[in-house]
């Protein structure tokens, strides 16, 4: 009797040492490369969330426009030329779109950043990073490790040569200080009501109240 428990406690603890050995041969879920594969799917589902502001420039103090296929860092503040982000997925991943010429910011094999009037391509779209130094850098999604970037005069840099940790590439969210970028003149006049002609019913009622 005294051989048999034995025996089962030896049986036991190999059982125990090869379910671990089993755990140890399973690779863990890789939850990054899932948010990566996730975050490069575009969303043509969901509603397009758009938010209104201008990118301010670190290197040359000025704001970022679109002005046909050519794509500037120097507009005033508050210049029409303004900018709607689109998102595109959650991952932090958006279109960049000029709100007067209507056209997205690309970027090319080259690195050229370019406007187009369709921003539905993979190089349409930008991660918006947000740095520790609280800037936001643009990274493109199809040229990984290519960051929207302009000298000091406002002119675009070769994507190729950018790094993350250049002032280059760092920008400013602002408000836009101008005109509502979707105007509604509906919303300066005053609440009107809308009069409808009397039912049978509501005169009847309007009858016995007078009555009574």
């Amino acid at each position: 009797m005294y051989g048999i428990n034995r025996r089962c406690v030896y049986s036991f603890h190999f059982f125990v040492l090869w379910c671990h050995a089993q755990g140890e041969n399973h690779p863990s879920p890789n939850f990054n490369q899932y948010v990566r594969t996730q975050g490069a799917v575009t969303d043509q589902l969901s509603r397009r969330q758009i938010r209104v502001y201008q990118l301010y420039s670190r290197t040359s103090g000025k704001h970022v426009q679109i002005q046909g296929k050519r794509v500037t860092a120097t507009a005033e503040d508050g210049n029409m030329y303004r900018l709607f982000v689109e998102t595109d997925t959650f991952g932090s991943r958006v279109r960049i779109r000029g709100a007067e010429s209507g056209r997205y910011i690309c970027m090319n094999r080259k690195g050229k950043l370019v406007g187009k009037p369709n921003g539905r391509s993979r190089d349409c779209i930008f991660t918006e990073i947000v740095l520790e130094n609280n800037y936001t850098a643009f990274q493109n999604a199809k040229y990984e490790g290519w960051y929207v970037a302009f000298t000091r005069k406002g002119r675009p840099i070769k994507a190729s040569r950018t790094r993350e940790n250049q002032r280059e590439v760092h920008f400013i969210k602002r408000l836009h200080t101008g005109p509502p970028p979707f105007p509604n003149t509906d919303q300066s006049k005053h609440f009107e009501f809308i009069r409808f002609p009397s039912t049978r019913r509501a005169k009847r009622n309007r009858k016995s109240r007078t009555s009574s």
